[in-house]
């Protein structure tokens, strides 16, 4: 028997559509903002009350990303991801589809206090050593004497999936802030606010770096001129030159080429500002509606036609036919990314069918085609939309020495819970003889959620004698257990 356990994240819908779309830098979806639009997003995320998240990603996040997918799938479903260096802002110029300006954490984070002092909203600090998140506080209380900084807390440093979730989610739950900052360093802080973020019901949660070290002192920052010709990283690699020079050294030498790469799959002939006739939307199955693109998906065809398809999206499951599709650049590729990630929040299914050659490289060269439903025909579409991918699922076949627990789907912050609490349920009738296998063929991925999952089974089998066993973990499920070095003691097989 199988069991769906799909779920839908409330997110505001205005915040959803009245944003221009992101541009798509090596799969990472930038938003296309200023800093004042920024600012004004956040003041929405807070004023409706809903847990929403962001990331200052900067190349290192970019880099990172492309081996780490958790991380990847995790900048994917962020609300709000803002250009944190020069580098990205040149890159978005090269690829033809330039971002505003950047947008940096620490010269944001100044200004979201000022904002938070004279509106009042509450804000929490966490993370950093105690002297620093100590005397950030300290100086930021000082500097805005009305600000409500209702907590400024750094729990012991451990690994991630060892920390004392539950008493960090106390203590923020008990300050009730609207935004929390998080400085526990890339990937970490990213992976713990995706965790988490839903739970502890802070209208705005983003991860911050190094900011908490700027506000206390520890750190200072670049000259204002160094901010503005984009090399400031010189002065932070000066300040922290064993740390950071191999660090940067191949970050940009991997986002230099990866660049370079993403722009030859994207190149294309100087198109004219007019747009394509508007595609055709067509009913298909109940509730399901087929939208042709037009042969080229570049930036004059999203400002034509993105309203339509993110109404679509709103009301339908949608499959977009691509067949006719021959060019795209980061913008279009952006608009997709901006559709699927809709698409999930509302609990949709979204299918690309017949994607072309460029497209196709693309989406390999940024690491986003496990991120997209992709079918070669129409009819395999409408086969996986009834299938009502994207939720995890969960079926049983006991035997006689084996129960046979199957996994299926995406395993995240999301579903764990539920899915948690089917598979005790499930375990609570295993007989004397039998042992537990937990098949994970149909997993197509599993977040630091899904793992903490997974470690609690291992652990609780191992102290009450059962046997059990993960079998058939895909690469993308190998990848994020081995970058949490989680991958030996839950892939062992258990002792005779």
């Amino acid at each position: 028997m199988w069991y769906s356990l799909r779920v839908v994240t409330p997110v505001s819908q205005k915040l959803a559509v009245n944003r221009r779309d992101p541009i798509a830098i090596l799969g990472v979806p930038f938003d296309n903002v200023t800093t004042p639009e920024t600012l004004e997003i956040i003041a929405e995320m807070i004023a409706s009350g809903q847990p929403h998240c962001a990331a200052t990603a900067n190349v290192d996040f970019i880099v990172q990303a492309l081996e780490d997918v958790e991380l990847r799938r995790i900048l994917f479903d962020m609300h709000l991801i803002l250009a944190d260096g020069m580098p990205i802002v040149w890159a978005s110029k090269f690829l033809g589809n330039p971002l505003p300006e950047r947008v940096t954490g620490s010269g944001l984070i100044p200004l979201l206090l000022a904002e938070a002092e004279a509106r009042g909203w509450r804000v929490f600090f966490l993370g950093g050593t105690n002297e620093s998140v100590a005397e950030a506080a300290a100086k930021t209380r000082a500097k805005h004497p009305n600000l409500q900084l209702v907590g400024a807390y750094s729990p012991p440093f451990k690994p991630l999936l060892e920390m004392d979730h539950e008493d960090i989610l106390r203590r923020i739950r008990e300050a009730s802030p609207d935004i929390l900052l998080v400085a526990f360093g890339c990937p970490k802080q990213e992976k713990w606010i995706n965790m988490h973020y839903r739970q502890s019901g802070v209208p705005f949660s983003v991860g911050v770096g190094a900011t908490i070290d700027f506000l206390a002192g520890t750190f200072k920052r670049a000259p204002l001129w160094m901010q503005k010709t984009g090399t400031e990283w010189i002065f932070r690699m000066l300040q922290e030159p064993k740390r950071l020079i191999k660090r940067y050294g191949k970050d940009l030498w991997v986002f230099g080429r990866v660049i370079w790469q993403q722009w030859w799959h994207l190149r294309q002939r100087k198109q004219s500002g007019t747009p394509a006739p508007r595609p055709a939307v067509s009913p298909d199955l109940p509730g399901v509606v087929v939208i042709k693109l037009p042969p080229s998906l570049s930036a004059a065809e999203v400002q034509a036609h993105r309203a339509e398809w993110l109404q679509a999206v709103e009301q339908h499951d949608v499959i977009f036919d691509l067949a006719g599709t021959k060019m795209t650049d980061s913008t279009g590729v952006g608009l997709l990314i901006r559709l699927r990630k809709r698409s999930r929040e509302l609990g949709r299914t979204m299918v690309l069918v017949a994607v072309g050659p460029q497209l196709q490289g693309a989406l390999a060269l940024m690491k986003l085609t496990d991120f997209f439903a992709l079918e070669p025909d129409l009819t395999s579409a409408r086969v996986r939309v009834q299938k009502e991918m994207g939720g995890a699922q969960l079926s049983v076949r006991s035997l006689s020495d084996n129960m046979i627990i199957r996994w299926q789907g995406e395993i995240t912050s999301e579903t764990t819970l539920e899915l948690a609490r089917r598979t005790d349920a499930q375990i609570k009738k295993l007989k004397p003889e039998q042992r537990v296998v937990i098949d994970l063929a149909g997993v197509g991925f599993v977040d630091s959620t899904g793992v903490g999952l997974m470690v609690r089974l291992r652990k609780s089998s191992l102290r009450s004698g059962f046997k059990l066993t993960f079998e058939a973990p895909n690469e993308n499920v190998l990848n994020v257990l081995r970058l949490l070095k989680i991958e030996a003691f839950l892939l062992q097989p258990p002792s005779p």
